[in-house]
């Protein structure tokens, strides 16, 4: 092998090598810094959860009547938007709307464990009215595996 064609090899080498690190650390900056945006508007990202899920009409026949968060976070990413998500574990209780179909069932005032969602999209976080009933952020990832991917 010619000296200049190892010399330029190298060179490519170092300057990949650079790169690769230089997107990494930026990568790095902005999980850093949506993490601490999550926590510092948390407590609205939570009433808008609220509310977007109450307006749902999910589950059918019940209205969001209380729903208290966990403290944890579980931060995970899609895998294919690369979209950064938060996964909260959730604790809800329903009533029956009157004429829902549900004003009989004795199981409408049990407490439902969940996972609430929120995902970061152009530098904000929003809050979805999505919950994921009977499983735990944990479990969550767990199902979704191939889905998402852990972001911590």
């Amino acid at each position: 092998m010619s000296p200049r064609i190892a010399i330029g090899l190298l060179v490519g080498a170092v300057v990949y090598f650079a790169v690769h690190r230089w997107r990494s650390r930026i990568r790095e900056r902005r999980m850093k810094e949506a993490r601490s945006t999550f926590f510092l508007r948390r407590e609205w990202l939570e009433a808008h959860f609220l509310t977007l899920a109450g307006q749902s009409g999910l589950p059918r026949g019940l209205a969001w009547k209380n729903c208290e968060f966990d403290n944890a976070v579980q931060f995970a990413k899609d895998r294919s938007s690369g979209q950064l998500r938060a996964l909260v574990a959730v604790t809800i209780r329903f009533e029956a709307i009157e004429g829902g179909g549900m004003e009989d069932v004795e199981a409408v005032s049990n407490l439902r464990a969940a996972t609430a969602i929120f995902y970061y999209e152009q530098g904000q976080w929003k809050a979805s009215s999505r919950a994921l009933f009977n499983l735990n952020p944990r479990e969550a990832m767990d199902r979704y595996r191939h889905e998402l991917e852990t972001a911590d």
